[in-house]
């Protein structure tokens, strides 16, 4: 506070609020760098793809790997899509599928049967493939007994 003395001799108190007002500046500021540098801001962007015009049919967006048991003490049968494919060809038929691909997610869906360590192999060989995201498929709607 400031008093004032000029002319009357009456003692009139008037409040500075300059420092008020630089205080309430600096507090802005740390505020706004404080906001600014709290968070990590990324941003993911897809980049359309152009198509090729030499391939007859257009790649499915989706891919399924599928095991399905053939029996006891055999590994289970593969498909690709509805494409049988065996256990050694897997890592290079993914490979191929996700080479030129942007979105590389694939699903890995197993009979009730086939034990889990295949399915496990089936997700490491994606993995290995390029594949960056797998999914597990399991059955829609009511079992049947």
């Amino acid at each position: 506070m400031a008093f004032s003395t000029a002319g009357s001799g009456v003692l009139r108190a008037e409040i500075n609020i300059t420092p008020m007002i630089d205080i309430l500046l600096v507090l802005m500021i740390v505020f706004m760098v404080a906001v600014t540098m709290s968070g990590e801001k990324r941003l993911q962007a897809e980049i359309p793809q152009p198509a090729n015009s030499g391939q007859g049919e257009p790649a499915p967006t989706t891919i399924v790997v599928q095991l399905n048991w053939t029996g006891e003490d055999q590994a289970p049968s593969l498909k690709i899509n509805e494409k049988s494919v065996t256990w050694q060809d897997l890592h290079d038929r993914l490979s191929d599928i996700f080479k030129q691909r942007a979105e590389r997610i694939a699903f890995v869906k197993g009979d009730d049967d086939v034990a889990f360590q295949y399915v496990a192999d089936a997700i490491s060989i994606a993995r290995d493939s390029g594949v960056e995201r797998v999914g597990l498929l399991t059955k829609t709607g009511p079992e049947t007994p």
